[in-house]
């Protein structure tokens, strides 16, 4: 399609990078480069394909969708030029050994000419020396300068690839924290960066060489880096897994903001939250969370009741609760799983209908008998649909769900 529209297709970036590896590439889109005008060759794509075409002039980029759900990502070849530190850079068209050179590690300024079919190697900057090597290197020395978000990809790559930053490269991103914060680097693009490393697999190995580094500096230049928030970092990846598997819908970027702000003092939790961009509701949750949660492990151990422990729980956010496993010790960790499992499993057999159709009037008076019978549940104190049918008879008969006083069953005639 390219040599149809006047240009040459090269393959690029992450997918000739992992091929050089041995590495399956299949989990990436497929970045191309054309040397001509890539918009031009990915509509032709989208109509041949009948994908889904997302063009981005400014940046000469286009994605197409194919309908397997495969995309396709094409570049017009391009050189780049940054007018001040951090901000997104003017593009301009330009021959494929320029735009090899705008990119951010040498390991990812190689391209495969696809157009012949001989699939040759172009590698003007040492790629696969450095790939062999498993070594990440900048291409000039202000390139962190220029893109502070590289500082991202680079640990993200170390920690997927079992590469590092050569000793020029550390050098160049510690030029590049010196001079940290970056007005015109936003938080949408900070945070951006922080979600793709949550999403991988090594994201703890990943966050913990960013706050080695002090790259969270790019959020405030007062931040600074402690033991606890290392271990908490390194196990983030484990406690997100754990909230996922009991549906607990806390956002992982909110409880990555909980552990970088629990340890600092009030005036740099409050620049740290401002540079990750957080408003609103997740700003509140945040917030509460490093407030109320220093004090649940011992409202917890408070409590005489199973159901005491549980109205604790839900009286916390979801991002709470996962800050709480995330930053509790051994002790209070186990009494959280045990309770959220507990509270997971020990459910009401009758639901809102059931009630309804008992003679709960509907409205607050439904949820207030479904806590009442969860309670209950939690406490051992009634255990089958019988016991909730006479507990709301019950009810209904007090007008109050005070459970420790349920009608009693019935006993069987005897004779």
């Amino acid at each position: 399609l390219a040599a149809a529209h006047g240009g040459r297709a090269f393959a690029v970036g992450g997918l000739v990078r992992d091929a050089w590896l041995g590495r399956d590439g299949t989990q990436h889109d497929f970045d191309v480069v054309v040397e001509g005008d890539a918009g031009r060759v990915a509509r032709a794509l989208a109509d041949a394909s009948g994908g889904r075409l997302v063009e981005h002039e400014r940046f000469l980029t286009a994605s197409v969708t194919l309908p397997g759900g495969r995309g396709v990502d094409l570049v017009t070849a391009r050189s780049e030029r940054y007018e001040e530190p951090g901000a997104l850079p003017r593009v301009m068209p330009a021959p494929i050994a320029q735009d090899l050179r705008r990119r951010d590690f040498a390991a990812n300024a190689m391209a495969v000419e696809l157009a012949s079919g001989t699939f040759g190697l172009l590698d003007p900057l040492g790629g696969a020396v450095d790939v062999a090597h498993r070594r990440l290197r900048v291409l000039h020395p202000l390139s962190f300068v220029e893109d502070p978000t590289r500082i991202f990809r680079a640990a993200r790559y170390a920690a997927r690839l079992g590469f590092a930053l050569d000793a020029w490269s550390v050098r160049c991103r510690a030029l590049a924290l010196e001079q940290a914060p970056y007005a015109a680097l936003s938080a949408t693009r900070i945070v951006a960066e922080l979600e793709r490393t949550l999403a991988e697999a090594t994201a703890g190995g990943a966050l913990v060489s960013l706050a080695r580094a002090g790259a969270f500096r790019l959020l405030t230049a007062r931040h600074r880096t402690g033991r606890a928030m290392l271990a908490w970092l390194q196990a983030l990846p484990a406690t997100l897994a754990w909230a996922r598997a009991h549906a607990l819908p806390a956002p992982a970027l909110e409880v990555l903001a909980v552990a970088l702000t629990a340890d600092q003092a009030d005036d740099v939790a409050t620049a740290t939250l401002q540079g990750l961009g957080l408003r609103g509701a997740p700003l509140g949750r945040v917030r509460d969370a490093r407030a109320s949660t220093p004090g649940l492990p011992e409202r917890l151990a408070r409590a005489r009741r199973p159901s005491e422990a549980a109205r604790a729980l839900r009286e916390a956010s979801p991002t709470a609760l996962v800050w709480l496993h995330l930053s509790a010790d051994a002790a209070a960790r186990t009494q959280l799983e045990r309770l959220v499992a507990a509270g997971s499993t020990e459910r009401p057999a009758l639901g809102g209908e059931a009630v309804l159709e008992l003679g709960v009037t509907r409205g607050p008076d439904v949820a207030a008998v479904l806590g009442a019978l969860r309670d209950a549940r939690l406490d051992g104190e009634i255990r089958d649909r019988a016991d909730e049918i006479d507990y709301v008879r019950s009810w209904l008969q007090n007008r109050t769900p005070d459970r420790r006083e349920p009608a009693p069953r019935s006993a069987p005639e005897e004779g």
